[in-house]
């Protein structure tokens, strides 16, 4: 098990975290805070930095508006941004963060960064979903 690995999950478990699933040979967490509007949020520690995804919708059709909102909303979003998957169709938060000087405060920042985004921003998230 990587230091970071063990250094990230004291750090969940500080925040009050839920850890859904853990894999110490593959070094990620499936984790959940519902009252925050996170729900299987993965964080990855693969060296030199840990990789934080929480997927949020599936876009039925490239609506290039819907995408031009996400990208002018990452501008606003003070860690992390809307990212696409692979096939260009789901939806996900995403942040990186450097494993070497990982703090409980960075750790903390990046998932409140999304749980301000969910509050603000969830309206839109819910028609983008339904379209």
């Amino acid at each position: 098990m990587s230091e970071t690995f063990k250094k990230i999950q004291g750090y969940l478990l500080d925040l009050g975290i839920s850890i859904m699933e853990e894999n110490k040979e593959e070094t990620y967490f499936l984790v959940s805070n519902e009252n925050e509007g996170i729900s299987n949020m993965m964080i990855a520690c693969d060296d030199p930095i840990i990789i934080i995804e929480q997927y949020l919708f599936s876009l039925k059709e490239k609506d290039p508006e819907i995408l031009c909102n996400l990208l002018q909303k990452n501008r606003e979003i003070v860690h992390g941004a809307f990212v696409l998957d692979e096939s260009g169709t789901k939806v996900i938060f995403r942040d990186t963060l450097q494993s070497e000087n990982i703090d409980l405060n960075e750790l903390e920042a990046s998932i409140n960064s999304l749980t301000l985004l969910l509050g603000e921003y969830s309206n839109s998230i819910i028609e983008f979903a339904k379209l």
